[in-house]
Protein backbone atom coordinates (compact mmCIF):
# COMPACT_ATOMS: atom_id res chain seq x y z
CA UNK A 1 0.00 0.00 0.00
CA UNK A 2 0.90 3.45 -0.96
CA UNK A 3 -0.49 5.85 1.45
CA UNK A 4 -0.60 9.54 0.21
CA UNK A 5 -3.81 11.16 2.64
CA UNK A 6 -1.41 12.34 5.40
CA UNK A 7 -3.20 15.59 5.31
CA UNK A 8 -6.53 13.35 6.35
CA UNK A 9 -4.55 11.54 8.96
CA UNK A 10 -0.96 10.37 9.83
CA UNK A 11 0.24 6.70 10.99
CA UNK A 12 1.44 7.12 15.07
CA UNK A 13 5.12 7.49 15.58
CA UNK A 14 6.85 5.22 17.57
CA UNK A 15 7.46 7.67 19.28
CA UNK A 16 4.46 9.00 20.27
CA UNK A 17 3.70 5.10 20.78
CA UNK A 18 6.41 4.73 22.99
CA UNK A 19 5.23 8.18 25.15
CA UNK A 20 1.69 6.49 25.41
CA UNK A 21 2.13 3.29 27.12
CA UNK A 22 3.83 4.17 30.31
CA UNK A 23 0.15 6.45 31.03
CA UNK A 24 -1.57 3.75 30.30
CA UNK A 25 0.18 1.46 32.10
CA UNK A 26 1.48 2.79 35.13
CA UNK A 27 0.92 6.13 35.72
CA UNK A 28 -3.33 5.93 35.56
CA UNK A 29 -3.84 8.12 37.99
CA UNK A 30 -6.17 10.90 38.13
CA UNK A 31 -4.69 14.17 37.69
CA UNK A 32 -7.43 16.04 39.67
CA UNK A 33 -6.88 13.68 42.24
CA UNK A 34 -4.18 14.77 45.34
CA UNK A 35 -2.10 11.53 45.86
CA UNK A 36 0.85 10.69 44.56
CA UNK A 37 -0.75 8.50 41.34
CA UNK A 38 -2.45 11.79 40.62
CA UNK A 39 -0.02 14.15 41.05
CA UNK A 40 2.34 11.91 38.68
CA UNK A 41 -0.36 12.26 36.65
CA UNK A 42 -0.54 16.06 36.44
CA UNK A 43 3.09 16.50 36.53
CA UNK A 44 3.44 14.58 33.36
CA UNK A 45 0.57 17.33 31.81
CA UNK A 46 2.20 19.63 32.47
CA UNK A 47 5.46 18.67 31.11
CA UNK A 48 3.46 18.09 27.85
CA UNK A 49 2.33 21.70 28.09
CA UNK A 50 5.45 22.87 28.28
CA UNK A 51 7.15 20.80 25.45
CA UNK A 52 4.16 21.81 23.21
CA UNK A 53 4.21 25.61 24.05
CA UNK A 54 8.13 25.58 23.27
CA UNK A 55 7.22 24.23 19.75
CA UNK A 56 5.25 27.25 19.14
CA UNK A 57 7.32 29.74 20.97
CA UNK A 58 3.89 29.97 23.46
CA UNK A 59 4.00 29.95 27.67
CA UNK A 60 2.33 26.80 29.14
CA UNK A 61 -0.11 28.83 30.83
CA UNK A 62 -1.38 29.89 27.27
CA UNK A 63 -2.36 25.72 26.16
CA UNK A 64 -5.61 24.19 26.62
CA UNK A 65 -5.71 20.67 25.75
CA UNK A 66 -9.04 20.10 23.43
CA UNK A 67 -10.21 16.52 22.23
CA UNK A 68 -8.50 17.70 18.74
CA UNK A 69 -8.71 20.99 15.79
CA UNK A 70 -12.80 20.97 15.39
CA UNK A 71 -13.33 21.63 19.35
CA UNK A 72 -10.20 24.12 19.16
CA UNK A 73 -11.66 25.92 16.31
CA UNK A 74 -15.20 25.87 17.90
CA UNK A 75 -13.51 27.35 21.18
CA UNK A 76 -11.65 29.96 19.58
CA UNK A 77 -13.81 31.50 17.86
CA UNK A 78 -16.66 31.21 20.33
CA UNK A 79 -15.19 33.04 22.55
CA UNK A 80 -13.87 35.83 20.99
CA UNK A 81 -17.30 36.36 19.06
CA UNK A 82 -19.08 36.50 22.44
CA UNK A 83 -16.06 38.48 23.88
CA UNK A 84 -16.44 41.40 21.13
CA UNK A 85 -20.38 40.87 21.76
CA UNK A 86 -20.20 42.23 25.37
CA UNK A 87 -18.60 45.78 23.77
CA UNK A 88 -20.94 45.89 21.08
CA UNK A 89 -18.81 44.38 18.30
CA UNK A 90 -20.42 41.40 16.13
CA UNK A 91 -18.42 41.68 12.45
CA UNK A 92 -16.15 38.74 12.16
CA UNK A 93 -13.79 38.23 9.05
CA UNK A 94 -12.77 34.94 7.57
CA UNK A 95 -12.30 33.59 4.06
CA UNK A 96 -14.33 31.46 1.68
CA UNK A 97 -12.41 28.48 1.94
CA UNK A 98 -11.89 27.27 5.83
CA UNK A 99 -12.46 24.28 6.72
CA UNK A 100 -15.82 23.29 7.95
CA UNK A 101 -15.29 23.51 11.19
CA UNK A 102 -14.96 27.16 10.84
CA UNK A 103 -17.27 27.92 8.48
CA UNK A 104 -19.86 26.08 10.29
CA UNK A 105 -19.60 27.41 13.59
CA UNK A 106 -19.79 31.18 11.40
CA UNK A 107 -22.95 30.15 10.43
CA UNK A 108 -23.87 29.06 13.75
CA UNK A 109 -23.30 32.50 14.64
CA UNK A 110 -24.86 34.11 11.75
CA UNK A 111 -28.19 32.48 13.77
CA UNK A 112 -27.10 34.74 16.94
CA UNK A 113 -26.97 37.82 14.84
CA UNK A 114 -23.40 38.19 13.91
CA UNK A 115 -22.45 39.68 10.50
CA UNK A 116 -19.75 37.31 9.02
CA UNK A 117 -17.72 38.67 5.99
CA UNK A 118 -16.04 35.97 4.23
CA UNK A 119 -12.96 37.52 2.42
CA UNK A 120 -12.28 35.85 -1.64
CA UNK A 121 -9.33 34.24 -2.06
CA UNK A 122 -7.12 34.36 -4.94
CA UNK A 123 -7.17 32.32 -8.16
CA UNK A 124 -3.64 31.23 -6.23
CA UNK A 125 -5.11 29.90 -3.25
CA UNK A 126 -3.88 33.17 -1.45
CA UNK A 127 -5.50 35.70 0.88
CA UNK A 128 -3.35 38.86 1.46
CA UNK A 129 -3.14 41.45 4.56
CA UNK A 130 -4.30 44.20 1.93
CA UNK A 131 -7.78 42.09 1.97
CA UNK A 132 -7.99 41.79 5.77
CA UNK A 133 -7.26 45.47 6.31
CA UNK A 134 -9.63 46.34 4.10
CA UNK A 135 -12.39 44.58 5.64
CA UNK A 136 -11.86 45.87 9.10
CA UNK A 137 -14.56 47.82 10.91
CA UNK A 138 -14.80 49.85 14.09
CA UNK A 139 -17.36 46.90 15.32
CA UNK A 140 -14.61 43.93 14.00
CA UNK A 141 -15.08 41.62 16.90
CA UNK A 142 -12.19 38.46 15.21
CA UNK A 143 -10.42 37.37 12.68
CA UNK A 144 -9.85 33.98 11.62
CA UNK A 145 -7.69 33.02 8.91
CA UNK A 146 -6.57 29.60 8.77
CA UNK A 147 -2.52 29.53 8.66
CA UNK A 148 -2.34 26.15 5.22
CA UNK A 149 -5.22 25.66 3.58
CA UNK A 150 -5.97 21.68 4.07
CA UNK A 151 -6.87 20.71 0.40
CA UNK A 152 -4.89 22.65 -2.08
CA UNK A 153 -2.15 23.14 0.57
CA UNK A 154 -1.47 27.09 0.26
CA UNK A 155 0.07 28.99 2.90
CA UNK A 156 -1.12 32.20 3.86
CA UNK A 157 1.14 35.55 5.08
CA UNK A 158 0.09 34.53 8.62
CA UNK A 159 2.86 36.91 10.02
CA UNK A 160 1.15 39.49 7.49
CA UNK A 161 -1.89 39.13 8.24
CA UNK A 162 -1.69 39.07 12.12
CA UNK A 163 0.38 42.33 12.18
CA UNK A 164 -2.69 44.33 10.58
CA UNK A 165 -5.00 42.82 13.28
CA UNK A 166 -2.66 44.00 15.80
CA UNK A 167 -2.33 47.25 14.52
CA UNK A 168 -6.48 47.23 14.40
CA UNK A 169 -6.56 45.64 17.64
CA UNK A 170 -8.52 42.99 16.75
CA UNK A 171 -8.00 39.73 17.99
CA UNK A 172 -6.89 36.81 15.29
CA UNK A 173 -7.13 33.33 15.41
CA UNK A 174 -5.72 30.70 12.83
CA UNK A 175 -6.75 27.57 12.58
CA UNK A 176 -3.30 26.21 12.21
CA UNK A 177 -4.01 22.10 12.05
CA UNK A 178 -2.44 21.60 8.70
CA UNK A 179 0.85 23.47 9.58
CA UNK A 180 1.77 22.70 12.96
CA UNK A 181 4.71 20.14 13.12
CA UNK A 182 5.34 21.12 9.33
CA UNK A 183 6.00 24.45 9.39
CA UNK A 184 7.89 26.37 11.74
CA UNK A 185 5.88 28.93 14.06
CA UNK A 186 5.90 31.22 16.38
CA UNK A 187 3.17 32.77 18.21
CA UNK A 188 4.38 35.81 18.71
CA UNK A 189 6.16 37.06 16.13
CA UNK A 190 3.14 36.29 13.99
CA UNK A 191 1.16 38.36 16.15
CA UNK A 192 -1.11 35.32 16.51
CA UNK A 193 -3.51 35.21 19.49
CA UNK A 194 -5.42 32.33 18.93
CA UNK A 195 -4.34 28.83 17.13
CA UNK A 196 -5.87 25.45 16.84
CA UNK A 197 -3.60 22.07 16.47
CA UNK A 198 -4.30 18.32 15.94
CA UNK A 199 -2.46 15.54 17.19
CA UNK A 200 -2.99 13.35 14.25
CA UNK A 201 -1.80 15.60 11.29
CA UNK A 202 2.04 15.28 13.16
CA UNK A 203 1.74 11.33 13.52
CA UNK A 204 0.41 11.71 17.02
CA UNK A 205 -2.75 9.94 18.27
CA UNK A 206 -6.41 11.11 17.15
CA UNK A 207 -8.86 12.39 19.18
CA UNK A 208 -6.61 15.07 21.17
CA UNK A 209 -5.61 18.66 20.20
CA UNK A 210 -4.51 22.11 21.90
CA UNK A 211 -5.86 25.89 21.54
CA UNK A 212 -3.21 28.20 22.22
CA UNK A 213 -4.56 31.20 23.59
CA UNK A 214 -2.92 34.16 24.14
CA UNK A 215 -2.67 35.97 28.18
CA UNK A 216 -5.11 38.38 28.33
CA UNK A 217 -8.17 36.70 25.88
CA UNK A 218 -11.27 35.40 27.56
CA UNK A 219 -11.93 31.57 26.73
CA UNK A 220 -15.27 30.84 27.02
CA UNK A 221 -16.03 26.99 27.99
CA UNK A 222 -17.96 24.88 25.89
CA UNK A 223 -18.27 21.97 28.04
CA UNK A 224 -19.37 22.15 31.52
CA UNK A 225 -18.77 20.25 35.02
CA UNK A 226 -15.21 20.30 36.83
CA UNK A 227 -12.57 22.51 36.53
CA UNK A 228 -10.04 20.76 34.54
CA UNK A 229 -8.06 23.08 31.70
CA UNK A 230 -8.00 26.01 34.58
CA UNK A 231 -11.61 25.39 34.21
CA UNK A 232 -12.41 26.23 30.43
CA UNK A 233 -12.69 22.23 29.68
CA UNK A 234 -14.36 20.10 32.17
CA UNK A 235 -13.31 16.26 32.09
CA UNK A 236 -10.69 13.87 33.15
CA UNK A 237 -7.71 15.02 30.69
CA UNK A 238 -6.58 11.93 28.37
CA UNK A 239 -3.05 11.64 29.63
CA UNK A 240 -1.54 9.49 27.30
CA UNK A 241 -3.23 10.69 24.02
CA UNK A 242 -1.57 14.44 25.66
CA UNK A 243 1.88 12.34 26.06
CA UNK A 244 1.41 11.42 22.63
CA UNK A 245 0.86 14.60 20.88
CA UNK A 246 3.92 16.80 22.58
CA UNK A 247 6.12 13.52 21.95
CA UNK A 248 5.17 13.69 18.47
CA UNK A 249 5.48 16.74 18.01
CA UNK A 250 8.93 17.52 19.39
CA UNK A 251 10.00 15.27 17.09
CA UNK A 252 8.26 16.72 13.89
CA UNK A 253 9.88 20.04 15.10
CA UNK A 254 13.48 18.35 15.91
CA UNK A 255 13.43 16.44 12.09
CA UNK A 256 11.63 19.43 10.12
CA UNK A 257 14.55 20.49 8.28
CA UNK A 258 15.55 17.38 7.08
CA UNK A 259 11.71 15.98 6.26
CA UNK A 260 10.81 18.98 4.61
CA UNK A 261 14.13 18.79 2.59
CA UNK A 262 12.64 15.39 1.02
CA UNK A 263 9.07 16.45 1.04
CA UNK A 264 10.33 19.25 -1.31
CA UNK A 265 12.05 16.90 -3.57
CA UNK A 266 8.74 14.36 -3.91
CA UNK A 267 6.40 17.09 -4.36
CA UNK A 268 8.07 18.83 -7.29
CA UNK A 269 8.43 15.55 -8.95
CA UNK A 270 4.56 14.64 -8.50
CA UNK A 271 3.90 18.13 -9.54
CA UNK A 272 6.39 17.90 -12.83
CA UNK A 273 4.71 14.56 -13.72
CA UNK A 274 1.26 15.46 -13.29
CA UNK A 275 1.45 18.36 -15.08
CA UNK A 276 2.41 16.69 -17.97
CA UNK A 277 -1.16 14.76 -18.64
CA UNK A 278 -3.48 17.44 -20.90
CA UNK A 279 -5.99 19.48 -19.32
CA UNK A 280 -4.55 19.58 -16.27
CA UNK A 281 -4.09 22.17 -13.53
CA UNK A 282 -1.93 22.35 -10.20
CA UNK A 283 -4.53 24.07 -7.60
CA UNK A 284 -3.26 26.20 -5.22
CA UNK A 285 0.04 28.33 -4.92
CA UNK A 286 3.02 26.71 -7.05
CA UNK A 287 5.70 28.13 -3.79
CA UNK A 288 3.90 28.78 -0.83
CA UNK A 289 2.15 25.63 -0.08
CA UNK A 290 2.52 22.91 2.09
CA UNK A 291 5.96 20.68 1.32
CA UNK A 292 3.91 17.32 1.19
CA UNK A 293 0.75 18.45 -0.63
CA UNK A 294 -0.18 18.14 -4.64
CA UNK A 295 -3.93 18.87 -5.91
CA UNK A 296 -4.56 18.73 -9.12
CA UNK A 297 -7.47 18.69 -11.19
CA UNK A 298 -8.24 16.55 -14.77
CA UNK A 299 -10.43 17.68 -16.64
CA UNK A 300 -13.52 15.21 -17.95
CA UNK A 301 -13.41 12.65 -15.00
CA UNK A 302 -14.76 12.35 -11.65
CA UNK A 303 -12.77 12.61 -8.45
CA UNK A 304 -14.49 9.53 -6.80
CA UNK A 305 -13.73 7.09 -9.71
CA UNK A 306 -10.61 8.42 -9.96
CA UNK A 307 -9.71 7.51 -6.21
CA UNK A 308 -11.35 4.38 -5.98
CA UNK A 309 -9.43 2.70 -9.27
CA UNK A 310 -6.10 4.34 -7.66
CA UNK A 311 -7.37 2.18 -4.23
CA UNK A 312 -7.50 -0.65 -6.67
CA UNK A 313 -3.67 -0.43 -6.86
CA UNK A 314 -3.01 0.04 -3.82
CA UNK A 315 -2.73 3.78 -3.23
CA UNK A 316 -4.58 5.82 -0.76
CA UNK A 317 -5.40 9.22 -1.92
CA UNK A 318 -7.67 12.23 -1.62
CA UNK A 319 -9.89 14.16 -3.58
CA UNK A 320 -10.07 16.83 -0.76
CA UNK A 321 -11.42 17.05 3.07
CA UNK A 322 -11.80 13.80 5.00
CA UNK A 323 -14.26 15.52 6.83
CA UNK A 324 -16.58 15.67 3.46
CA UNK A 325 -15.54 12.59 1.52
CA UNK A 326 -19.53 11.28 2.49
CA UNK A 327 -20.26 14.69 -0.21
CA UNK A 328 -21.68 14.16 -3.97
CA UNK A 329 -21.07 18.69 -4.10
CA UNK A 330 -17.86 19.96 -5.36
CA UNK A 331 -15.49 20.86 -3.27
CA UNK A 332 -16.10 24.69 -1.85
CA UNK A 333 -12.03 24.93 -1.44
CA UNK A 334 -11.71 24.86 -5.55
CA UNK A 335 -15.06 26.68 -6.08
CA UNK A 336 -13.52 29.73 -3.94
CA UNK A 337 -10.57 29.73 -6.30
CA UNK A 338 -12.52 29.71 -9.44
CA UNK A 339 -12.43 25.89 -10.60
CA UNK A 340 -15.65 25.68 -12.59
CA UNK A 341 -18.03 22.97 -11.24
CA UNK A 342 -17.01 20.42 -13.59
CA UNK A 343 -13.56 20.50 -13.36
CA UNK A 344 -14.24 20.50 -9.25
CA UNK A 345 -15.58 17.47 -9.50
CA UNK A 346 -12.41 15.89 -11.27
CA UNK A 347 -9.63 16.91 -8.10
CA UNK A 348 -7.34 14.44 -6.70
CA UNK A 349 -5.25 15.10 -3.32
CA UNK A 350 -1.99 13.35 -2.76
CA UNK A 351 -0.74 14.44 0.62
CA UNK A 352 2.65 13.16 1.71
CA UNK A 353 5.13 12.24 4.92
CA UNK A 354 8.62 11.86 5.03
CA UNK A 355 7.84 8.09 5.60
CA UNK A 356 6.98 7.98 1.27
CA UNK A 357 10.15 7.38 -1.13
CA UNK A 358 11.02 7.91 -3.96
CA UNK A 359 9.96 4.61 -5.89
CA UNK A 360 6.32 5.35 -4.29
CA UNK A 361 5.67 8.73 -6.19
CA UNK A 362 7.19 6.90 -9.47
CA UNK A 363 4.51 4.29 -8.80
CA UNK A 364 1.97 6.67 -8.14
CA UNK A 365 2.76 8.85 -11.86
CA UNK A 366 2.69 5.43 -13.29
CA UNK A 367 -0.77 4.84 -12.53
CA UNK A 368 -2.68 8.22 -12.18
CA UNK A 369 -1.95 8.76 -15.82
CA UNK A 370 -3.17 5.52 -16.93
CA UNK A 371 -6.44 5.50 -14.35
CA UNK A 372 -7.08 9.55 -15.93
CA UNK A 373 -6.47 7.82 -19.25
CA UNK A 374 -9.42 5.18 -18.90
CA UNK A 375 -11.66 7.35 -17.52
CA UNK A 376 -11.52 9.90 -20.29
CA UNK A 377 -12.18 7.04 -22.56
CA UNK A 378 -15.58 6.05 -20.97
CA UNK A 379 -16.62 9.72 -20.33
CA UNK A 380 -19.31 10.75 -23.20
CA UNK A 381 -18.14 14.48 -22.20
CA UNK A 382 -14.73 13.72 -23.11
CA UNK A 383 -15.72 12.38 -26.35
CA UNK A 384 -17.98 15.51 -27.09
CA UNK A 385 -14.25 17.47 -25.89
CA UNK A 386 -12.45 15.80 -28.15
CA UNK A 387 -13.81 16.24 -30.64
CA UNK A 388 -14.82 19.70 -30.98
CA UNK A 389 -18.55 19.83 -29.64
CA UNK A 390 -17.89 21.37 -26.26
CA UNK A 391 -14.96 23.26 -25.53
CA UNK A 392 -12.27 22.16 -22.91
CA UNK A 393 -11.68 24.66 -19.75
CA UNK A 394 -8.31 23.75 -18.53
Amino acid sequence: MIYADNAATTKMSRTAIDAMLPYMEEIFGNPSSLYEAGQEAAKALWTARERIAACIGAAPQEIYFTSGGSEADNQAILSAAHNGEKKGKKHIISSAFEHHAVLHVLKKLEKEGFEVELLDVHENGMVYPDQVADAIREDTCLVTIMYANNEIGSIMPIAEIGAVCREKKVPFHTDAVQAVGHLPINVNEQNIDLLSLSAHKFHGPKGIGALYVRRGIILESLIEGGAQERGKRAGTENVPAVMGMAAALAEAYSHMEENNKKLLGLRGRLIEGLSKISHSALNGDAKSRLPGNVNFCFEGIEGESLLLLLDDRGICASSGSACTSGSLDPSHVLLAIGRPHEVAHGSLRLSLSADNTEEEVEQILQAVPEVVAYLRNMSPLWKDKMSGKKEFVL
